[in-house]
């Protein structure tokens, strides 16, 4: 083993275990151009997060389509960290599909994965930017189980599902959930976007999960004013004029 040169440490990302060993045997047979070090799999995108926490990692190679978190969003959470890992996606989609990852200069490999081709993607292996995340993603629509943010280094996971409400603060957005809030760099609108079906807008910088809807009030001193409450949280949150109407609707419809 080259000191100078000290082999690749990979991580196999998918959820069936045929892909991963035959990744493994492909990885094998690449031993004479190639030094690669398997330091583990992951069956899952939460799994790979978690692993990559743990040890360093050079590259992930990550399946696409898998249940939950997807290889995209865990790209994207990965990417959130200090020094992320490359990667490189392998994918069943046919050519036309992989048109995208194509036009994003990002390494993937078709199923079943050649040796050569593997060898290639590995030897150019790099970190994709934010930019060519939101192109990939756009391509490949599905929204997020999770969002993420950098803390001390470390990814902490944000399951939407526990996600009260978002708001907009200057170039941040303030997402709460019943035990605390945290601050991310996203876009309100894009997340009103991605998320159209699970919250709903009651002002211009604030977004609520509707289904935790528990209160609609109105402000003293004030006809036209309203505000309302959240399962889990005390705090009353102000609901715009031009929002209240489409409010009213969507509350009627649970």
């Amino acid at each position: 083993m080259n000191a100078l040169n000290p082999p690749l440490r990979v991580l196999i990302v998918d959820d069936e275990a045929p892909a991963r060993h035959r990744l493994r045997d492909v990885l094998a047979d690449c031993a004479g151009q190639l030094q690669v070090d398997i330091i583990g799999e992951a069956d899952s995108g939460l799994d790979a997060l978690e692993r990559v926490q743990q040890q360093p990692v050079d590259a992930v190679l990550l399946d696409i389509r898998m249940p939950g978190m997807d290889g995209l969003e865990c790209a994207a959470h990965l990417n959130r960290l200090s020094a992320p890992p490359a990667i490189i996606f392998s994918t069943a989609y046919g050519a036309y599909a992989c048109q995208a990852f194509d036009l994003n200069a990002v390494d993937y490999l078709l199923k079943p994965v050649r040796a050569d081709r593997l060898v290639r993607a590995l030897s150019r292996a790099h970190r994709l930017n934010s930019a060519t995340l939101d192109h990939l993603r756009e391509a490949h629509p599905k929204a997020r189980t999770h969002l993420s943010v950098n803390e001390k280094g470390r990814i902490v996971l944000i399951p939407v599902a526990d996600i009260l409400y978002l708001k907009a603060e200057l170039k941040y957005v303030t997402v709460r959930t019943a035990a605390r809030e945290f601050l991310i760099e996203e876009s309100l609108t894009r997340l009103e976007n991605e998320f159209d079906e699970a919250f709903l807008r009651i002002h211009r910088n604030c977004l609520v999960a509707s289904a935790r809807i528990r209160e609609i009030g109105k402000l003293p001193g004030d006809d036209d004013g309203h505000f309302l409450r959240l399962d889990g949280l005390d705090e009353r949150l102000m609901v715009s004029r031009r929002q209240y109407s489409a409010l009213r609707e969507t509350v009627r419809a649970f």
